[in-house]
Order: C-alpha cells, then sequence, then structure tokens
C-alpha cells in the first residue's frame, strides 16, 4: 500500500522538483520513506531558516521552486523569516509541514509541536496555506500550488499533511500532474492605448522591475524602440546589458533620477512595487509628474504607491512583447542618449569615497568569476552595489538588504543558487554580524563539497546601523557586539579560510577557491579594505 507521504513525493517528481530541504523530525520521518527510491536530492541544512533561505536563492537564481520538509511547530516558526523573505520579493517556494493528527488540532491538549493554528500562522506569509485534510486532495492542492508558482505572482506555498494523513493508504490517489495554466495576457485595447500615450511621448521614462527579469529580450526591444531612457530595480538588475546607452542602471532611489522620474511625461513600469526599497528609501512615495502606465501580473500591485493612468494586468513578457510590435515603425527620440549619459556623469559624482571601494572591490570579483552570480546580506558593500553593480544578465544579483530586509540571509541562499545553477560561480557577500545568523550553514556547505566563496566583510560589528545611530545623535548601544576569530571557526567547520590583503591577493583566491570542493571563507577587513 503506498502512503500519502509517498504519493506526494511521486507528485513532487513529477512536477519537477528534484531539491528538497530540510531536517528530518519524528513529525515528518513518513514522508522521507518515499524518497529513497526518486531522483529527488535531500539537502539537510542546519536549521529550518538556512532551509528556507536555500530554497530562495535556489529559485532567485533558476526561476524553479524546491521544496521543503518542515517539522510541525518550530520547524515552522524557524522558517518564518524566509517565508518573509520569499513572500516580499515575489520568490516561489513549497513548503511542505506536518501538523498534529486531524482529530487533534485546535483543541490545545498540549500535544508535541503543538500551536494553536499552523495555517493560520503561515497564511501571511505565504500565497496560501493549506491542511489537508484527506490524501484524495493532494493532486488538486498542488495543482493550485503550481499556478500560483506559474501563472500568478510567484510566492511561497504552505502545505500541512496531518500525522494521520501523511500514514493514510494513497494507493486511488493518482500520481498525476494536472494541466497548469498559462499565463495572464494583455488586453489588446489597454496595449493600443499604452502605444499611443508612448508613441506622443516627449520625455518618457521606464522602469523595469523583478517582474520583468524573465523578459530581457522583450524589455530591451520597448526601451530602444521609444529611445527612452530605463532604469531598473535592484530585483530588476541585468534586464538591460552593463553599459547599454539607454541604461540609468539600478540607481532609482538617487535624486537626480527621481527628478526625472518626476520630469518624465509618460512613465511605464513594468513588474515593480514602486515601493520605499525602490524609490525613496525611508522618503516616502515617488513623485510622478506625468502619466503612469503599470503593467503586473498582481492586480494589487497595479494601485499600489502610485496610481496608474493605464493599468494593464498581464504577465511582463507578453505585455512588453505585444507593446514592442504595437510600436513597431515608432521614432525613438535621438536625445536620450546624450540625456542618460549627463544623468550618469551626475550619478558617478553622487558616489561617496566608500562606495567607491566597494565598487572596485566587486569590479574585482566579476574579473576573477565572469558571469558570478552574487547573493548579498544586509552588509554594507551591498548596499552600496544596489545602487552601481551592473550583471550580465538577470537572475545574478539578489539580496537581503531590500524589501523584507533579514540578516543572515547571504550565505544558505548562496548554497541554493549554486545546488541550482552547479556550472556558474556562486559567492556569498555578508557581514560579520549577519554570518553569525546562519554560520552553522558551513557545515552543510562542507558536507555538500560546494565550492562557494563566501565573502566576510568585517567591520566589527553592525557597522551600518552603528552609523545609522550617530548620524542622528543616538547613543550607539548594541552595535558594538564582539567579533570572535571567524576565520578560525570556518576551519573548524572544515573551510578554506584566508584573509585578503589586496585586491590581488583577492582574485587570487577567488580562481583558487573554484578549484576546491569545499566553501572559502575569505575576509576581507574593513581596516584592510580601506588603502585597496
Amino acid at each position: 500500500m503506498a502512503t500519502c507521504g509517498e504519493v506526494l513525493v511521486r507528485l513532487l517528481e513529477r512536477y519537477g522538483i528534484d531539491t528538497i530541504f530540510g531536517i528530518p523530525g519524528v513529525h515528518t520521518v513518513e514522508l522521507y520513506r518515499g524518497l529513497g527510491n526518486s531522483s529527488i536530492r535531500h539537502v539537510t541544512p542546519r536549521h529550518e531558516q538556512g532551509a528556507g533561505f536555500m530554497a530562495d536563492g535556489y529559485a532567485r537564481v533558476s526561476g524553479r521552486p524546491a521544496a521543503c520538509f518542515i517539522i510541525t511547530g518550530p520547524g515552522l516558526t524557524n522558517i518564518a523569516t524566509a517565508l518573509g523573505q520569499a513572500y516580499g520579493d515575489s520568490v516561489p517556494m513549497l513548503v511542505i509541514s506536518s501538523v498534529n493528527r486531524t482529530e487533534e488540532l485546535g483543541l490545545g491538549e498540549g500535544r508535541l509541536h503543538e500551536l494553536p493554528s499552523q495555517r493560520d500562522l503561515m497564511a501571511g506569509l505565504t500565497a496560501f496555506s493549506h491542511t489537508l485534510m484527506r490524501a484524495e486532495e493532494l493532486p488538486q492542492v498542488l495543482a493550485r500550488a503550481y499556478a500560483v508558482f506559474g501563472s500568478a505572482r510567484p510566492r511561497p506555498v504552505h502545505i500541512e499533511l496531518p500525522l494521520d494523513v501523511i500514514t493514510a493508504g494513497a494507493d486511488d490517489v493518482p500520481a498525476k500532474v494536472l494541466p497548469r495554466s498559462g499565463r495572464p495576457a494583455p488586453d489588446p485595447a489597454a496595449i493600443a492605448e499604452a502605444a499611443e500615450l508612448l508613441g506622443r511621448a516627449k520625455r518618457p521614462l521606464v522602469v523595469l522591475g523583478g517582474g520583468a527579469q524573465d523578459a530581457a529580450l522583450e524589455a530591451r526591444k520597448v526601451v530602444e524602440r521609444l529611445g527612452a531612457p530605463a532604469v531598473t530595480t535592484i530585483n530588476g538588475k541585468g534586464i538591460l546589458p552593463p553599459g547599454h546607452p539607454l541604461s540609468l542602471g539600478s540607481t532609482l532611489p538617487q535624486r537626480p533620477v527621481l527628478e526625472e522620474l518626476t520630469a518624465a511625461d509618460v512613465v511605464l513600469a513594468v513588474g515593480t512595487e514602486l515601493g520605499e526599497t525602490d524609490t525613496l528609501l525611508f522618503e516616502g512615495r515617488p513623485k510622478l509628474g506625468g502619466k503612469l502606465i503599470r503593467i503586473d501580473i498582481d492586480a494589487d500591485e497595479l494601485v499600489h504607491n502610485a496610481l496608474p493612468e493605464l493599468a494593464i494586468l498581464s504577465d511582463a513578457g507578453l505585455a512588453l512583447q505585444a507593446l514592442s510590435r504595437a510600436l513597431e515603425g515608432a521614432e525613438p527620440i535621438a536625445a536620450s542618449g546624450q540625456r542618460v549619459q549627463k544623468l550618469r556623469e551626475q550619478l558617478e559624482g553622487l558616489l561617496t569615497e566608500r562606495q567607491r571601494l566597494h565598487r572596485r572591490f566587486l569590479t574585482a570579483v566579476q574579473e576573477a568569476l565572469p558571469d558570478v552570480v552574487v547573493v548579498g546580506d544586509s552588509t554594507q558593500p551591498v548596499y552600496s552595489a544596489n545602487l552601481f553593480y551592473e550583471p550580465a544578465r538577470p537572475r545574478s544579483f539578489f539580496n537581503a538588504s531590500t524589501g523584507y530586509g533579514t540578516l543572515g540571509y547571504a550565505l544558505p541562499a548562496a548554497l541554493g543558487a549554486k545546488l541550482a545553477e552547479p556550472d556558474r560561480p556562486v559567492v556569498a557577500l555578508i557581514g560579520d554580524g549577519g554570518i553569525q545568523f546562519t554560520i552553522g550553514e558551513l557545515a552543510a556547505a562542507v558536507e555538500l563539497s560546494l565550492p562557494v566563496p563566501i565573502l566576510l566583510w568585517n567591520n566589527h560589528g553592525y557597522g551600518e546601523i552603528r552609523e545609522y545611530m550617530a548620524a542622528r545623535g543616538i547613543p550607539q548601544i548594541g552595535v558594538d557586539i564582539y567579533t570572535p576569530d571567524l576565520l578560525a571557526i570556518a576551519q573548524g567547520y572544515g573551510c578554506e579560510a584566508v584573509r585578503a590583503t589586496s585586491l590581488a591577493h583577492l582574485k587570487d583566491e577567488l580562481r583558487r577557491s573554484q578549484e576546491r570542493q569545499r566553501p572559502t571563507v575569505i575576509e576581507i577587513d574593513v581596516a584592510d579594505a580601506r588603502s585597496w
């Protein structure tokens, strides 16, 4: 007799899940019964938060969801932060958890791992949270999850299985993948109206968000047919190639670009919230002086932060493809290239000396590891890179410093990214404070023999918050934390560990890291780096 847990594994395999992140526990062992006969790889993190961050990094670099097997109660509360990060940045992830037996739910009898309602806890962190009450529901619920991943704004999904349902007989449950729905296409009349508005514009501007990262070719065609300056959000980095003559990079929070946003007579915003972490960080909502056209797969996002003149509910790629066709024959604005060049010169002048140091540092990373994927944490070089870093293609730079803004993300997320794309170099960029949140995942990296360099930016405490407090006249309490010998700890885990002494040394160590079958922790002490 096949159990519901075994049929679940078969279904996951048929949906294309090739990796599951999880820590087995007494409530989830029956989910593992079918894994031994499957092609699915199981990865054991050292904390459920690490499992969630690994699944997040896996999905961001590949565009495909991974799954997590999570224990009842503490497993879910542990993974909650990772779910919040994935929810905020529209990252697909399938979290499968156990829960107490059906007849015990909500009774508060002090059962092992019991919570009043796991489903309610997860509901605010996921596209939906579902309790599977019968094995027969399984194909339908998974089909619903994949409808979210493939046809809507991708976000995490939580499915919990009561202990008696996991072991229930499921011979009659078909291990069948239900047909997947396509992505929504735009209303042709709305595309025609958008083309007319943009065709008449004298000073258009295009804003490309993370929702357009899989539509780079279509986005570039629209930008070039309009001859319009274009700016990306942080999650949209790489949509336009480095140095494109119409690209302003991801400089949306900078004053000259915000002024351009206000001066534009038509703004086309694709797949972006236009939120505070993309525009005026902590300073309010963006000011638009002209007409706004928004394209988004999520109806709610079409009206958040800035009300549009024209709202187009659609997949970004399909809408941009249709818009590109509608703009055929349009006369591009010849002066835009000069305007972009002047803006780039202004933006260059705004970079601080520290940001220039960070740029030299990350340029060395790109030179040492072409086509690198940079996975960042909430640390000072990442905040700087959000403004200037230009990856060669989308899904090559992402971090936890915006949106939900957690710490400890970069290390496990980089491991997930490397598992998804083993042939690409992947680095984690994390601070000495952030790495202590998830440092145990070094053990998982060694266990997996992953050649991932961890760039450890050591400013001996919570440097960004320390400076934020000082600038506001607030006593710097709680930020000058004790920093242990992180290289010795890394060596104790079995990692290679070295302190970079120059940019040339850093590049050498990055290249060497790719020849090893284990992670390399490369510490960059801020006191040393200031002379680079």
